[in-house]
């Protein structure tokens, strides 16, 4: 979980994807926190994303860095608590302009069921569980 973690920092923006339907969706995202030997992540939940992420919590992660590229499959699981919240917001305090810990918006997930495969071009993948 750890080198997960790290190399979703090291990209900065790394993107997941959703169900809509029938329809896929993609789109960016850029928060990641390991909590309580947890993997989170954040969103908002008057977004699409956070809705669809109800309704099917199969998502799919995909970032590349430096050649090389990780597709982190999971289940999106939401932790309503204040504290891990309030660390996202203390890991990423610019969020702070848009959430509060007690917003009602403010959305944590953690990863559960996760398998993270590794890959570049000429290397042999290699898939992590967590």
């Amino acid at each position: 979980m750890e080198e997960i973690y790290q190399f979703l920092k090291k990209c900065g923006t790394y993107y997941i994807a959703t169900m809509d339907g029938d329809q896929p969706r993609v789109r960016p995202f850029g928060t990641v926190l390991i909590f309580e030997n947890k993997l989170y992540i954040q969103t908002a939940k008057a977004k699409n994303v956070a809705k669809q992420i109800m309704k099917n919590p199969k998502i799919e992660i995909c970032a590349f860095a430096e050649g090389k590229w990780v597709r982190v499959a999971a289940t999106a699981v939401e932790d309503d608590r204040i504290e891990p919240r309030e660390k996202m917001l203390d890991a990423y305090p610019q969020l702070r302009n848009m959430y509060s810990a007690n917003d009602g918006n403010n959305e944590v997930l953690y990863l559960k069921d996760a398998a993270a495969t590794f890959a570049s071009f000429g290397q042999e993948p290699r898939t992590v569980k967590f």
